[in-house]
């Protein structure tokens, strides 16, 4: 009866213990459930995550809005747009802008977009999408100053203000026709110094000379509306050199843009006509 007892007290046991079968379709049960909680817990939307690189002074391409601690501007929501059609999000990193180019190049940002002109030096380095927006430097004098200067000819021998990094910068050193041309941070830099008369005259990119003053930041500040650009070119969109699929899903979506009136809306949002 002893014997008896311990049969069916182990005869009970094996009806309850899972045998190899059985575990192996319990474990099969666990890697289910577990699976579901994964792609419960991330949703089938989840979008890669691109760093792009934007300046806080060039206004209205980009620039840091104080009341919300952000970057914002024309390539700020045209990237924004791209990402949107083109299935990644964007992460804004403020940087200065002589140090975009490097940040790029060593990955610590996968995309530029900023006031930042096409030009072959920089296309030796860096991919750029299509052309989104064109323009040429503008001038700036103090207010005081009301001669009509057409030309760079019109301040040779005088000592001049550009923005460092920037494509006039470099063009107006190599004219040769100035005493000095001091290189600065930023665009506000200059405007200050031509506002209090420590600098004769401040070259920049025209649309952003012209929202700056606009704002009535610069009351001495006068922009001279006869003067013909020598530096003009093109902004667009840069990529590491090789993103070649970055590049493409890019350029798509820029044509969409502009096919549907989007890019229109967001240079009619920050004061610029809409070009041909």
């Amino acid at each position: 009866m002893a014997w008896l007892a311990t049969s069916d007290h182990d005869m009970r046991e094996r009806r309850h213990r899972p045998g190899p079968k059985g575990d192996a379709m319990k474990r099969f049960g666990l890697a289910a459930i577990a699976a579901l909680a994964i792609a419960t817990a991330v949703p089938a939307s989840a979008q890669q995550v691109l760093k792009v690189g934007s300046t806080p002074t060039g206004i209205p391409f980009t620039f840091l809005d104080t009341k919300t601690n952000t970057i914002q501007g024309i390539m700020v929501d045209l990237i924004t747009e791209v990402g949107k059609d083109a299935g990644f999000n964007v992460q804004i990193e403020p940087m200065q802008f002589s140090a975009l180019i490097p940040s790029l190049t060593s990955s610590k940002i996968d995309i530029i977009a900023a006031a930042m002109f096409i030009t072959p030096p920089r296309k030796e380095v860096v991919d750029f999408s299509d052309p989104i927006y064109s323009y040429g430097e503008g001038l700036v004098v103090p207010k005081t100053d009301t001669k009509a200067y057409a030309t760079q000819e019109d301040l040779k021998g005088e000592t001049v203000g550009a923005q460092v990094g920037t494509a006039f910068v470099d063009a107006l050193k190599k004219s040769g026709l100035f005493a000095e041309v001091k290189a600065y941070d930023t665009i506000p830099d200059i405007l200050r110094d031509v506002n209090t008369g420590r600098l004769k005259a401040g070259y920049a990119d025209y649309p952003i000379l012209a929202y700056n003053l606009k704002q009535g930041g610069f009351p001495e500040v006068r922009l001279v509306d006869g003067y013909k650009p020598v530096t003009v070119g093109s902004v667009g969109i840069g990529v590491r050199k090789g993103e070649t699929a970055l590049l493409g899903k890019i350029n798509a979506s820029l044509a969409k843009l502009k096919a549907n009136g989007t890019i229109d809306k967001i240079l009619d949002k920050w004061g610029l006509k809409a070009q041909g």
